[in-house]
């Protein structure tokens, strides 16, 4: 069996148990259907782990790509291609998946349409992850929308309403930039490949004369084309700014769809900008990259100082991510300034930043998961409170949800000895080597995150504590089953994190070499 089965199964069984979950499980309990749902999920979770096994038996030889015919007439075939970054992705997939469906009993008589809808995203993300063809690539990207903004305004009130159609409107708006960019390569090139179009030679003048604009220099077409396609990334990570449809969507979705909207659906976004955009648009990029870089570390400062302001748990995890995905911005930035000249004479040092991306990337949808994650549980417990002014003391009443907060809350903020702290080491190590006026900036930003965490954990664990909740129930059984995988994972990746970099850094080497030759 080639890596093709596997991963065509991950995709489909999700589809179709939503689909038999959406049509026939309206009449069953709850509990039943949410035990449907991670039977499905964790039949898509030993899937991926069987991927694991064979890439650590055959490595690189097992990560390939295949695919088979599909839409002739538009020379489009369906494919799969796995290598070490899209594999991370996948396991990130896996794991969170599953953690949002724990609770998805609570939804009540909704429960079928909620793990429906949640299986949807999980079959979208991974053909996100596996597509080496924007048309397929397209597919799933929007197949991962539809159902986040059902999932998102899931209790129906006006202000969920409202938070789901500004996130649609955001996404839709940078899907529609992304189509009508590839649609003019497609139109010029003849292909959707995404391999084949970063290595097409002379691609913007073979753009401006398949379209007919001869007239249109083709460094103007080209920063363009390439504003359309940064748009659908950039809003969906997202950048600052566009970010704004953010903190309102993180706030009154269901904790558990916010789980998966930071841990998951923000990489989509990364994914995309590593995969797709930066190497067929590399000119484009090195040309804009000094203001780009501006860009990145205005999402983390700012984005620090606006979760530092917030009293809202959620809203200020929300600010936080952005500022945590602004080191990623930071490191392609930072690299891209040196050009490809740069690229080819300091390649150790590019993939040093690119090897702390792909970490950053996996570390923070742990980290994030987690936190979002014990938020909800928290809220399920005190009736909705998640005002930070509301708490206090609550190391007295549960003891272990307090310290496993706190774990997460020191992850956050790059503590030694913790998963993030290894992707931002090597993300400011190798941009300080191409750039050093905005790390330097940015470093404001890890600053602040401390402060945020060390405020958050003494506004609601420590001080006098509020005899309120005197009553409230520590971490459960069910509730054992996410957090203690999401602690080994944090402290394997800050203890040991080759195991990770051992897959990543094989995709950061080849995609250096990429971009380096890309005509």
């Amino acid at each position: 069996m080639t890596v093709f089965e596997p991963i065509l199964f991950m995709m489909l069984a999700p589809l179709a148990g939503g689909a038999f979950l959406w049509r026939f499980g309206r009449e069953w309990s709850p509990e039943r259907i949410a035990g449907i749902g991670l039977g499905i999920a964790g039949l898509v979770l030993l899937t991926g782990a069987s991927l694991s096994v064979g890439a650590l038996r055959d490595g690189a030889a097992f990560l390939t790509g295949s695919s088979v015919p599909w839409i002739t007439t538009l020379n489009v075939r369906f494919g799969v291609t796995v290598d070490g970054l899209s594999l991370v992705m996948i396991w990130l997939t896996v794991l969170l998946i599953p953690a949002a469906l724990l609770t998805a009993s609570e939804t009540g008589d909704r429960t079928h349409r909620f793990v429906a809808l949640i299986l949807f995203l999980e079959a979208g993300l991974i053909g996100v992850f596996v597509s080496p063809s924007f048309f397929q690539w397209f597919l799933f990207w929007e197949l991962c929308l539809i159902p986040a903004y059902f999932l998102v305004r899931f209790s129906g009130s006006a202000s969920a309403n409202r938070a789901a159609r500004q996130f649609l409107l955001y996404t839709l708006a940078g899907s529609v930039g992304l189509l009508l960019s590839f649609m003019a390569l497609f139109a010029a090139v003849g292909t959707f490949d995404f391999i084949e179009l970063a290595q097409t030679e002379d691609l913007m003048s073979r753009v401006a004369e398949g379209l007919g604009w001869e007239t249109v220099s083709t460094g103007t077409l080209g920063l363009i084309l390439f504003a359309l396609a940064f748009l659908g990334v950039a809003v969906k990570v997202p950048l600052y700014p566009f970010h704004t449809w953010l903190p309102d969507t993180y706030a009154e979705a269901p904790a558990s769809v916010s789980m998966l909207l930071t841990g998951l659906m923000s990489k989509m976004g990364f994914y995309a900008l590593l995969r797709i955009v930066l190497p067929i648009f590399t000119d484009q990029i090195v040309q804009l990259a000094v203001w780009l870089l501006g860009l990145a570390v205005v999402s983390v400062v700012a984005s620090a100082l606006a979760a530092l302001a917030q009293t809202d748990l959620r809203r200020v995890f929300a600010y936080s991510s952005i500022n945590h995905l602004g080191h990623c911005f930071l490191g392609v930035f930072a690299v891209m300034t040196a050009g490809k000249a740069g690229l080819t004479a300091s390649v150790n040092e590019a993939v040093t930043a690119f090897d702390g991306i792909g970490l950053q990337m996996f570390n923070h949808g742990v980290i994030a998961g987690l936190l979002f994650f014990l938020t909800g549980r928290l809220e399920n417990r005190t009736g909705g409170e998640r005002d930070l002014r509301s708490f206090g003391g609550l190391r007295c009443f549960v003891p272990r949800f307090a310290t496993t907060m706190t774990i997460a809350l020191f992850a956050s903020l790059g503590l030694p000895g913790l998963s993030a702290f290894m992707g931002e080491f090597l993300i400011f190590k190798g941009s300080f080597f191409f750039v050093g006026w905005a790390p330097a900036l940015a470093v404001l930003g890890l600053l602040l995150t401390a402060v945020i965490a060390l405020e958050i954990v003494r506004r609601v664990f420590a001080g006098p504590p509020n005899q309120r909740w005197q009553d409230l129930p520590d971490l459960s059984r069910k509730e054992y089953c996410v957090v203690v995988p999401a602690l080994l994972l944090l402290f394997l990746g800050g203890i040991w994190p080759q195991w990770l970099l051992e897959f990543i850094n094989g995709a950061s080497l080849d995609l250096i070499s990429l971009l380096s030759v890309a005509p």
